[in-house]
């Protein structure tokens, strides 16, 4: 094994120096194209600024040591994709189809205290993951929420009930969130699946609103939010 192959190979104390004004130009570019894309640049990334984020890594990369490119490349290249950037947010801005196609459209996840049945259908949210944002807010059991929202850049956004109007939920948190082996009577429990909250006879019971087959509950809550 060669070592010196491997760390120098054929690198000159000319090509360092011409890296080190390479890299140095590529920084300053980097950061002028951020300041031209704005603040939404720097912001948890959509799909779409993350293909432009993806594109000035790839352009600002090879520059940086590849001898025989040119930088003024670099600098044609960037710009076209300043340009593309800045068209396709005029355009998204002034038709709502296209931006529906660029950064897709917010889910609602949550709607009056249940989880919205044709996303979990579709495949469209994991009960963990929203589980844990929820928690993350500081939200017990669904009974509290109002509506909650996935925005097209991969935040939540909830909508809480006001505390008198806190109805019962399904349960958040793993040692709630468990089913329930006897039923007893008075108590709501809540459809581990979709979030209906039924007087149950029987811990196989059906669901009436989603007819989950899993027939599983657990106890709901109607603890109000602490804030």
């Amino acid at each position: 094994m060669d070592w010196a192959s491997i760390f120098i190979h054929d690198t000159t104390w000319a090509f360092v120096l011409e890296i080190l004004v390479r890299v140095t130009v590529m920084f300053v570019l980097i950061i002028t194209f951020l300041r031209f894309t704005g603040k939404r640049g720097v912001r948890q990334l959509s799909i779409f600024e993350l293909t432009i984020i993806l594109s000035l890594g790839s352009i600002a990369g090879d520059p940086m040591f590849t001898e025989d490119l040119p930088i003024i490349q670099a600098v044609l290249i960037m710009s076209t994709v300043i340009l593309l950037y800045r068209l396709c947010t005029w355009a998204m801005m002034k038709f709502q189809p296209f931006e529906n196609l660029l950064e897709g459209k917010s889910l609602y996840i949550v709607e009056d205290g249940m989880l919205v049945l044709d996303k979990i259908k579709k495949g469209k949210m994991s009960h963990d993951e929203f589980f844990a944002e929820m928690r993350q807010q500081g939200v017990e059991h669904l009974g509290q929420v109002r509506t909650g929202l996935l925005e097209t850049d991969g935040n939540f956004s909830v909508l809480l009930y006001p505390p008198e109007q806190t109805g019962y939920g399904m349960p958040l948190f793993p040692k709630q969130y468990q089913p329930v082996e006897q039923v007893e009577s008075g108590v709501h429990y809540a459809c581990m699946y979709c979030g209906y909250i039924e007087h149950i006879t029987s811990p196989n019971q059906v669901c009436s609103r989603c007819q989950n087959n899993c027939k599983n509950w657990a106890k709901a809550l109607n603890s109000q939010i602490v804030r």
